[in-house]
């Protein structure tokens, strides 16, 4: 009777202290199919995992849609708490904390089909008007480089719009992402276009925090310490193969 009794009280003071320190996140990002979907009932692979790692710690995540620039903007300055789906780049690991990395995606080049286009180098590019959207932090090869023309757009399927109408020679989006949100709004432009094999790079996705945020550190360590039980409960790779989607971190 005693022992229950302790297993009780030591289960009631459990919950209690994890109550008493339970937060609210806010994230914000746009739209980024599968990962992030404001159309999706369980809002997208990548918010499951990030709710799903932050309830073993007690904590909750509220999201919000807004374009990327405002998103990173307000990471930064604290408005907002965390950037959901993060590409490490040197400007941003100069002002952000990052969580480990909880997918990845091969960022590669859009083509109309049939152009014989390949992305051989960042030479390659010389000279082409590239479909980007504001913010986006593709590569440091690629942020750096002065031997094409960029061109901002709100969202990939405008920017494959643009494509399409040879506005643009080229556009880029992670793969998966770009399948995901051509599926849902241009399924008629999937199959006018097609994917430059050589990726322009292999981006792992992070969480982020703004160092400015006094809470950045233990939103990134209760992140990271909720995602390896997820990966050893079985939870992660269940949202995986739910959407569908091949795990890619081990």
């Amino acid at each position: 009777m005693r022992t229950a009794l302790r297993l009780a009280t030591a289960c009631l003071v459990m919950s209690l202290t994890l109550a008493a320190h339970a937060l609210t996140f806010r994230a914000a990002s746009d739209p980024y199919p599968p990962y992030g979907d404001p159309k999706h009932p369980d809002g997208g692979l990548g918010i499951e995992i990030i709710r799903s790692a932050y309830k073993t710690q007690g904590h909750e995540v509220t999201m919000e849609y807004v374009p990327w620039a405002r998103a990173e903007a307000g990471v930064k300055n604290g408005t907002y708490d965390i950037l959901p789906f993060t590409w490490r780049t040197d400007a941003r690991e100069k002002v952000l904390l990052f969580s480990a990395p909880f997918a990845v995606g091969n960022v590669r080049f859009i083509k109309r089909k049939g152009d014989p286009f390949n992305f051989q180098g960042m030479e390659s590019l010389e000279g082409k008007r590239i479909g980007v959207i504001q913010g986006y932090g593709y590569s440091d090869a690629f942020a750096q480089s002065t031997g094409f023309m960029r061109e901002n757009g709100k969202d990939l399927p405008t920017n494959v719009h643009k494509l399409l109408l040879k506005r643009l020679d080229l556009t880029i989006e992670d793969e998966t992402v770009a399948r995901a949100a051509l599926f849902a709004d241009g399924p008629d432009m999937l199959e006018q276009i097609e994917f430059v094999k050589t990726p322009l790079a292999v981006n792992p996705l992070y969480i982020t925090a703004g160092m400015q945020n006094p809470l950045a550190q233990e939103i990134i360590s209760a992140f990271n310490k909720g995602l390896e039980i997820i990966k050893a409960n079985g939870t992660y790779d269940r949202i995986f193969k739910k959407y569908g989607v091949e795990r890619s971190v081990r």
